[in-house]
């Protein structure tokens, strides 16, 4: 695992307007340690848990979807039970393996969406987000 700045972790979560807890910024760590991941609160929790990170399930989601609503990280929604959150917050879209329950990166410039209905009155599309579901051909 490749060791982030602690300053600039904080000056990243600062910039952010939120507040730098230790619990915050061991999550930081955690989460932008390795460039750019799709991580589920579970898993997140369970790599706290290993490093010694003293914190709970619910303030795993609850810092998770902070960082969300600040920008730093992107929530992706594959059903409804299951949600992972993406460093990577550029435009992009995802493939998600059903078997193995991995979501990986398609380039936003790969995919075009040429069609897209008449909207709502009184709404704009504040953005577009495909998710190809893929499986394992069975011979």
């Amino acid at each position: 695992m490749m060791q982030q700045d602690p300053l600039e972790l904080e000056k990243m979560i600062r910039d952010a307007n939120l507040r730098p807890t230790k619990q915050r910024i061991a999550l930081a760590e955690l989460l932008f340690a390795d460039g750019n991941r799709h991580i589920t609160a579970e898993r997140l929790h369970g790599e706290a848990m290993e490093a010694g990170v003293t914190v709970s399930l619910a303030t795993i989601y609850n810092n998770l979807h902070q960082f969300t609503s600040a920008g730093l990280l992107r929530e992706v929604v594959v059903d409804s039970s299951r949600s992972y959150f993406d460093t990577n917050v550029s435009a992009h879209h995802h493939f998600f393996h059903e078997e193995t329950g991995m979501l990986e990166d398609i380039p936003d410039s790969a995919l075009n969406v040429d069609s897209i209905p008449s909207l709502p009155e009184g709404t704009e599309i504040s953005s577009v987000d495909v998710i190809v579901r893929v499986s394992n051909i069975r011979s």
